[in-house]
């Protein structure tokens, strides 16, 4: 067997130790030992690349930038912002129709711009919103859609760990990433919040009306968010800081405000760093096995391979890249966004420099990782995998799964919406990096 039939072969293989039940990066590294060690003959070039790839990832002085805002995000909800952002928007929202709903989505985006995990997002914000859906009478199925999808944001705001990782993979500029995710961010969290109002035909949750006093005063806490988000996503694209200093400078800050809220006990610190190193270790585990089944497939030749064929197919460049983005849809059936991003992008991202799209290579590493993100966050809220509906659903087991994937189609039909905008107007991700 050669060597690139032997890389399509481990595609399906992938796949297939996947459905059952084996961790993605354990599988993508299982995959990429023993296709080298088919491929070369001998246990010990895939044992001698094991060693190299485990010390090239892990000494990665990037990754660093990962738990640092996966603290930040820890320490955000210990000192109660993300309460505060949900108090004060529904301050604004409340007495609207579907008001708590259109909170919670609006919330979201917020502690998004602190956190940068939507696992993290949806969870936090989950505890602090679900109840209070519940307790005014919003159906089961859709506060546990609303939430799950508004998680989504905490990937699609910046600051967002999955962009970092994006840019390591294209070498693209992390600053502009961040600053270019802004708009179709807070586009998604509009259309997200229009799927809620369409959703609810009643009068549900409806609350009084609060006075411009009350509503500037819930307002108070909210200006650490905004000092937050000012000084990682501004201090990064102003050139002050590098990334992993900018979140590094966050989590410091936010530490600040949890030991000024008076909730930072060393418990507290104590369930902060162990949530962070368990995610961090997931998170790890999955760059790990990718980079070394990614050096499988170079050896393998198949992203070469594929270029090859795709290029002289004879599609157009945008039916090619549509293509594209209609196969991370599929795949966000199985796989979680991280994987799906170390997985492509190395196989991807060669063929898309061999077309004219119309775009130097900074703008289009910027605009392809922008319409990635947002298809790959899909996945999150798609069943059977949907990370996010099963954080969800967790917290609040009496709501059938069945029925938060029912609630779930108008924001389905939202991202959908939100994806075709942006790959028709690539001036929506790249109008504010000039």
């Amino acid at each position: 067997m050669s060597d690139l039939a032997l890389g399509y072969l481990s595609l399906p293989l992938l796949l297939g130790l996947i459905f059952l039940r084996l961790p993605i990066g354990l599988a993508m590294a299982a995959c990429g030992f023993f296709g080298l060690w088919v491929a070369t003959g001998s246990p010990d070039i895939a044992l001698a690349r094991l060693k190299s790839e485990t010390y090239s990832t892990f000494s990665n002085y990037n990754l660093t930038v990962v738990p640092m805002f996966l603290l930040m995000g820890q320490l955000a909800a210990l000192s109660g912002l993300s309460r505060s952002l949900f108090d004060g928007a529904a301050a604004f929202l409340g007495h609207r129709r579907g008001g708590l709903a259109l909170a919670a989505i609006g919330a979201s985006a917020g502690f998004g711009a602190i956190c940068g995990s939507s696992l993290a997002t949806a969870a936090t914000m989950g505890r602090i919103a679900l109840p209070e859906l519940r307790r005014q009478g919003y159906p089961g199925g859709l506060s546990t859609a609303v939430l799950a999808a508004g998680g989504t944001l905490g990937i699609l705001i910046p600051p967002s760990v999955i962009l970092v990782i994006y840019a390591m993979l294209t070498e693209a500029n992390v600053g502009e990433l961040f600053l270019a995710a802004l708009v179709p961010g807070l586009l998604a969290a509009v259309l997200y919040m229009g799927a809620a109002r369409l959703s609810i035909r009643g009068g549900e949750g409806v609350l009084p009306r609060r006075s411009w006093a009350e509503r500037l005063g819930a307002l108070g806490g909210l200006w650490q968010v905004a000092l937050l988000f000012v000084l990682v996503v501004g201090g990064i694209y102003g050139g002050l800081f590098t990334p992993t200093e900018a979140a590094a400078v966050g989590a410091i800050v936010t530490g600040i405000f949890a030991l000024v809220s008076g909730r930072l006990t060393w418990a507290a610190v104590a369930d902060a760093l162990r949530e962070t190193a368990a995610v961090s270790a997931m998170i790890y585990l999955i760059v790990f096995g990718a980079g070394f089944y990614n050096g499988f497939l170079a050896l393998a030749r198949l992203p070469q391979h594929l270029a090859e064929v795709v290029s002289g197919a004879g599609l157009a460049p945008l039916v090619i890249l549509a293509l594209i983005l209609l196969l991370y849809l599929l795949l966000g059936c199985v796989m979680d966004s991280l994987s799906m991003i170390l997985l492509t992008i190395p196989v991807f991202w060669p063929l898309l420099l061999q077309l004219d799209l119309g775009l130097d290579a900074g703008s289009l590493a910027i605009w392809f990782g922008i319409l990635t993100l947002s298809v790959v966050e899909i996945g999150l809220i798609t069943p059977p995998v949907g990370l996010n509906l099963f954080i969800i659903n967790r917290l609040d087991p009496t709501v059938p799964l069945t029925a938060t994937w029912r609630a779930m189609v108008p924001f389905l039909a939202a991202d959908l919406a939100r994806v075709a905008l942006l790959f028709a107007l690539p001036v929506l991700s790249l109008f504010l990096i000039g």
